[in-house]
């Protein structure tokens, strides 16, 4: 029963903080009317009509006594506030007004009717009561004050506590707000940095939320400088070992022996090696720019226009709308480069689609090549994994930074790189995710 009544709870949380807050009011002051009215407003009605009830049983039984002058008794009603008239029974209608909104009507009518003369009960306002007194053919109505039968203006009690409650309740709820707003702000600013995006965001609010705030701010400020050093590291590393590799050829090159095929062939390993880290480090570069808003499809066309290979090899139906997204177009197409230039290496078709949903955009690249073992795949996805026995050597190999560069990328998004087998072409399936901030 709580997990069918959880479905219909408010998922955000000002929604169930206003939940928290209006719900305990809302039930206090459906408690408080139910039981003030039935023990207060019903009790002293019913102790007041009862009082009522034997003087009009006085007056009932001196008005059908015909030894009694009708003068005498006008004066003892005069006495007891009771007004008397004489009614034109049955020819004059007696109207019975009783409000839907009169709270204690229904007791007054209910003590009153059982008198025994008592034919009819009128309460058309707040400040009268008729009433119809009936023997044989002889009719009276006698009229009095409303106040002697029930509390004066019973549902002001109720309509009080409606508009006082609703007035305390949006007070309450906009000072609730005010405390919340930095909870859902540090949120916004957590998911966008989870995205990629570092926007502006300075603690407020409560002691507790402003250190939860700071924490993020000294969080947000390791994994950048983490993420820099790394690639100053890789790119000094890199850029350094040219120089010497490019000497060592060049006495490679002047050298006569039976070995210079192998070492040069060696060299050649290593000038890619460090071509892949540069690559590598331009890409984690990219990656931590500032996002701008470009169209993605744009880009996947220029990319598959640069690839420079007949439509049969590389598939991509650009759809005709503009997909604009904050995005950095240049990490953006250095993925998707790597990602159509693995699969035209090793297959001999490759088709790019996408698929978009509310929470983020799907690149997919599928080819018909060998593909990669399931067991393998999330190891391909590390830095330097080269998996030898899933792919042909004859078509060339990088050295293990391609798709951990693609999934950098879309971590840096707010997504990530799924591997799969392609049920449509038989070979890897790649889908490049981009998180969108909801």
């Amino acid at each position: 029963m709580f997990q069918l009544f959880k479905r219909y709870l408010p998922k955000g949380l000002h929604g169930r903080a206003a939940l928290i807050l209006i719900l305990p009011i809302v039930l206090l002051q459906l408690t408080v009317s139910i039981v003030f009215v039935q023990r207060h407003f019903e009790g002293v009605t019913e102790q007041l009509a009862r009082g009522i009830k034997n003087e009009i049983g006085l007056m009932s039984d001196l008005l059908f006594n015909e030894s009694i002058i009708f003068k005498e008794i006008k004066l003892l009603a005069q006495a007891l506030e009771i007004s008397v008239e004489s009614h034109e029974s049955p020819y004059k209608k007696f109207e019975q007004k009783l409000r839907f909104y009169d709270l204690t009507g229904l007791i007054v009518r209910r003590e009153l009717l059982q008198q025994r003369a008592v034919m009819g009960v009128d309460l058309p306002d707040d400040y009268v009561v008729r009433i119809l007194i009936q023997e044989n053919n002889t009719s009276y109505v006698l009229s009095f004050s409303r106040e002697r039968v029930s509390a004066s203006n019973p549902h002001q009690l109720i309509v009080n506590m409606l508009i006082f409650g609703a007035l305390f309740t949006l007070i309450a709820f906009i000072y609730l707000r005010n405390q919340l707003r930095p909870i859902t702000r540090l949120a916004a600013a957590a998911e966008a940095f989870g995205l990629g995006r570092s926007v502006t965001y300075k603690p407020t609010g409560a002691i507790e939320v402003r250190a939860a705030g700071n924490a993020f701010l000294d969080m947000r400020a390791r994994i950048e400088r983490h993420i820099e050093q790394r690639t100053l590291l890789l790119s000094g590393v890199s850029h350094d070992l040219r120089t010497p590799l490019t000497r060592l050829r060049l006495g490679l090159a002047m050298l006569d022996h039976s070995e210079k095929e192998a070492l040069e062939k060696d060299a050649t390993e290593m000038q890619a090696l460090i071509d892949e880290f540069l690559s590598f480090t331009r890409g984690q570069a990219e990656a931590s720019t500032q996002a701008v808003r470009a169209d993605i499809w744009s880009i996947v066309a220029d990319v598959v226009s640069d690839a420079r290979v007949d439509g049969a090899r590389l598939q991509f139906d650009q759809p005709q709308e503009a997909l604009f997204l904050d995005i950095r177009p240049l990490a953006i197409r250095r993925a998707i480069e790597n990602l159509v230039s693995n699969g035209l290496r090793y297959a001999n078709r490759v088709s790019l689609s996408g698929l978009m949903n509310a929470k983020a955009l799907h690149i997919i690249v599928e080819d018909d090549g060998p593909g990669i073992p399931k067991d393998q795949m999330q190891e391909a996805l590390k830095p330097f994994s080269r998996l030898d026995m899933a792919r042909n050597q004859n078509q060339g190999s990088g050295v293990g930074l391609g798709l951990p560069i693609v999934a950098d990328i879309a971590h840096a998004h707010g997504g990530q790189l799924v591997l799969s087998q392609s049920v449509k072409m038989g070979g890897l399936r790649a889908e490049f995710i981009i998180g969108l901030i909801s």
